[in-house]
C-alpha cells in the first residue's frame, strides 16, 4: 500500500467514524456500534504509524515498501 492509499484509507475510516458520531449526537452508541468505533480507532492508530513508517524510511534513504502494518497490541501501547 503506498502512502496515497493509506492516506484514502485514513480518511475512509475519519468519515465513518464522523458518521457514527453524527448518528448519535445526544445519545450514546449502541453495544455493537461502540466496538465498530474502537476497531476504527485502532485501525486508524495501525493506518498513521504504518504512514509514519514509511515516511521515516524514506527520509533515511531507505525502501519505504519495507515498512510493516503493526498489530494493534504494538500500535495500542504508544505513549501519544
Amino acid at each position: 500500500m503506498d502512502d496515497q492509499e493509506v492516506l484514502t484509507r485514513i480518511k475512509e475510516l475519519v468519515d465513518e467514524e464522523h458518521a457514527l458520531e453524527r448518528a448519535h449526537i445526544g445519545e450514546g452508541l449502541a453495544p455493537e456500534e461502540h466496538q465498530r468505533m474502537q476497531r476504527i480507532e485502532v485501525a486508524l492508530d495501525q493506518c498513521w504509524d504504518y504512514l509514519r513508517q514509511r515516511r521515516a524510511r524514506r527520509d533515511a534513504g531507505e525502501d519505504p515498501e519495507t515498512a510493516q502494518l503493526r498489530p494493534p497490541e504494538i500500535v495500542e501501547t504508544y505513549d501519544q
